[in-house]
């Protein structure tokens, strides 16, 4: 439960945030199992759902999980929002520039590939700079351009009261209005080592912990999913009551 020496994370309806899924289908789909029972338990009738990005690589499904956030999101667009991970500002950033962004290749960006039956450049370690562009264009079409158009406009924040979801962090010297994009999908040191200061919650994912954490500001829902963790989302109420669940 939340540092009793803060006030508690109040947003304006109930929320549920999911961590980094990372190509793991079956675990969120057992999750999302796990959140339905618990809405129908809490009585809930309008709870929010927000996806903390990382939806892609490293993982064995990530096509699948991308068609179906895509989709949920979609058929739910006032209760479901997607924002936008490094891992999925990383294949962007590859299929604007192959050139530029291989290194994508060599963080999951292979298992993504096959994910979506492309192929991967002959010797991935030192792709040919034609193996890098016919991948990536074939990626692009096999994503196809309802699926891109709705990557490129993926937020990079969601607020609700005084609580704000990010990928991978926030910079606790800049006001949440005022954040860089960047400090949001990468992460800054400072989120992890100094307090806010303006009574502003912030859940993120992007770096694995054991455990979920809560206290101080920051709520940290990575658990390694596809590291072979859990998968873990929080219900935060608007009366400040938090809750833990895991798959």
């Amino acid at each position: 439960m939340p540092d009793t020496t803060w006030s508690p994370p109040r947003p304006d309806q109930p929320v549920y945030v999911v961590g980094d899924v990372h190509g793991c289908s079956g675990k969120l789909h057992d999750l999302l199992r796990m959140i339905d029972a618990d809405v129908a338990a809490e009585g809930y009738t309008r709870p929010h759902l927000v996806f903390v990005g990382d939806y892609i690589d490293r993982g064995p499904n990530s096509a699948q999980v991308l068609s179906f956030v895509h989709d949920l999101s979609l058929d739910y667009r006032d209760h479901v929002t997607c924002l936008i991970g490094n891992h999925e500002q990383m294949m962007l950033d590859f299929l604007d520039n192959p050139m530029r962004a291989q290194g994508w290749l060599r963080h999951g960006g292979l298992q993504t590939l096959q994910s979506f039956g492309v192929d991967a450049p002959a010797t991935p370690e030192r792709p040919s700079g034609a193996d890098l562009v016919d991948a990536a264009s074939d990626l692009r079409a096999a994503l196809g351009p309802a699926c891109l158009d709705w990557l490129y406009s993926l937020p990079a924040a969601w607020s609700s009261g005084n609580l704000w979801v990010v990928h991978a962090g926030a910079d606790p010297d800049v006001p949440m209005t005022a954040q860089n994009k960047t400090a949001l999908i990468w992460g800054t040191d400072r989120f992890h080592t100094r307090d806010r200061v303006d009574a502003q919650w912030v859940v993120a994912g992007h770096a694995p912990v054991p455990e979920p954490v809560i206290g101080h500001g920051r709520i940290l829902i990575d658990t390694g999913a596809v590291y072979g963790g859990a998968l873990t989302a929080i219900r935060v109420s608007p009366e400040g009551a938090s809750q833990f669940l895991a798959t």
